[in-house]
């Protein structure tokens, strides 16, 4: 089985397009810029400049001119409310999980007074938005039901919302998800992708809510399952640009999708690797992309396997490759080290902007 049609990764990124028109192209409309392709097409693949695609294969193939105008047009901000989230440099969303057993801080959050001071001080140390969850989404983790779930993250929300922060609900549930936007919540986070709850995509279409959009490999069933990939970065995109599509067609404004390629759910180590060093193929979806990556068990794997309460250094450096890669939205749970080696990564990048 080979990959199915044409498939576009930018590479060959450069500091600077200062005196080189028309040899590179920008990223998303961020602070990336890159002098080539890597062109996957029936399994094989060759890398192509930016001017010699912008000559052959963005003239004579309307799939490859298709998802070059995809790559290189400008995301643009979503106005929620009185918020305004912007996708030219990236972004933290923080995690704020009020379940007794996620695999990382379950139980920490148990009162919604004290989840909620959790989130505000999360948006005060420099997180876009606060991602809230009530349900575990770890390997083996129990359903919960949708009324009490909803009543984990209602209260939390509300507070949140009524401070002024940025909030998303991280929930697979039509019942959760009109109850957190009732709350205040600006962007629902669904790992099913509106697959798994009948009513979840008339629910986000009706609401003109935002939605991010993760890709596992049977939604419907639960986020862990699957039988594995052989090509697992194209047929990662190849599901996204599907589901968007049916997204779509089922009422919700394309611009209000972001697009996740789930790592970690139901997918090897070699995978994950393959996904996050393929990640800039994702931005041929013309969506802005959030990457959780955040104390994910690839971590412990490459770290001796280091627990949970270990993987900030790994944490780290996979957002620092997200944003490397132009990734608009990094989820994580260290909110404050997170901001900080953005920060820094942004002041490189614009001292090499200048020369």
């Amino acid at each position: 089985m080979s990959p199915a049609g044409l498939h576009l990764r930018p590479v060959q990124f450069v500091d600077t397009p200062v005196g080189r028109d028309r040899e590179v192209a920008r990223l998303a409309g961020g602070m990336q810029w890159f002098a080539a392709y890597e062109v996957i097409e029936g399994g094989a693949k060759r890398t192509v400049s930016v001017t010699e695609f912008e000559r052959t294969l963005g003239v004579t193939d309307e799939r490859a001119a298709t998802l070059h105008r995809a790559i290189t047009a400008a995301r643009p901000a979503m106005v929620l409310g009185g918020r305004t989230i912007r996708f030219d440099q990236p972004q933290v969303a923080g995690i704020l999980n009020v379940t007794p057993d996620s695999f990382s801080d379950g139980g920490a959050h148990d009162d919604p007074a004290g989840a909620a001071s959790a989130g505000v001080a999360m948006a005060a140390a420099g997180a876009a938005l606060v991602d809230v969850g009530g349900e575990s989404t770890r390997p083996g983790a129990t359903t919960v039901w949708e009324e009490d779930e909803a009543r984990r993250v209602v209260p939390v929300i509300e507070r949140l919302a009524a401070a002024g922060t940025l909030v998303s609900v991280d929930t697979r549930k039509a019942g959760v998800m009109e109850a957190a936007i009732a709350a205040g919540a600006a962007i629902v986070n669904d790992v099913s992708a509106l697959l798994w709850d009948d009513r979840a995509l008339a629910v986000v279409a009706r609401t003109g809510c935002p939605v991010v959009l993760m890709h596992s490999p049977d939604p419907a069933k639960g986020p862990h399952g699957g039988s594995g990939y052989r090509y697992v970065l194209t047929q990662v995109f190849d599901w996204l640009e599907a589901r968007i599509a049916a997204v779509v067609a089922g009422g919700v404004d394309r611009a209000r999708v972001i697009v996740d390629p789930g790592i970690g759910f139901g997918k090897s180590l070699a995978d994950n690797l393959a996904l996050l060093n393929g990640l800039t193929m994702f931005h041929g979806l013309g969506c802005p992309v959030m990457l959780g990556a955040s104390r994910k068990r690839l971590i412990g794997a490459l770290s001796n396997e280091a627990p949970v309460e270990a993987r900030l250094g790994g944490s780290v450096a996979l957002a620092l490759l997200g944003a490397q890669a132009g990734a608009q939205l990094l989820r994580v749970h260290d909110v404050a080290e997170t901001v900080q080696a953005i920060r820094v990564w942004r002041g490189l990048r614009d001292r090499a902007l200048v020369g």
